[in-house]
């Protein structure tokens, strides 16, 4: 198994906040797959959507994380990654897959305006929608799930931090 750490889970759950955290006191390095998509790109990812639709984004994002090949990384994809099979088959192979499970009123919340956060919903589907449609994928890759349920993020970063190292990554666990 890789020694990379990637996290999954909707918009807004804090897989970048947590990752950051969660690289630095792993001493790991931090990877946002969007920034790495809008790189190669060389566009936002607003400007590939507007251009390419949805499903071409989706297209351009499975290849990006199906070629991603990190080491000793916190890795935080855009929330669509689970839709990329060949993604996920890549990033399940280098390491584990946390699932940053919230509440569908939490989603809301942290949320707010949808529009604004870059969420992109199908003609005819609704945030709860979206929302539903996305645990399945989200329990089928998970190797650990992390329920943020009361949690800060700072609650997050301690727990996960803890079945890591119990799994054997991080610094302190001897990384190689």
């Amino acid at each position: 198994m890789g020694r990379n750490i990637t996290l999954i889970g909707m918009p807004a759950a804090g897989k970048s906040t947590v990752g950051v955290l969660l690289a630095k006191r792993l001493g790991y390095s931090f990877v946002d797959v969007d920034i790495v998509i809008q790189n190669q790109e060389g566009k936002l990812l607003k400007e590939i959507i507007a251009e390419r639709g949805l499903d071409g984004f989706l297209e351009v994002e499975n290849r990006v994380n199906a070629q991603l090949s990190e080491r000793e990384s916190v890795i935080a994809p855009g929330g669509s990654v689970i839709y990329g099979k060949e993604a996920m088959e890549n990033l399940k192979s280098q390491g584990v897959v946390v699932y940053l499970k919230i509440s569908f009123e939490e989603l809301t919340r942290r949320l707010g305006n949808v529009v604004d956060r870059g969420v992109v919903l199908r003609e005819g589907m609704t945030l709860r929608d979206l929302y539903e449609e996305r645990i399945a994928y989200f329990e089928k890759y998970a190797d650990v799930t992390i329920d943020e349920e009361g949690k800060d993020f700072g609650e997050v970063v301690d727990e996960l931090r803890g079945l890591m190292e119990a799994r054997g990554f991080g610094a302190a666990a001897g990384s190689s």
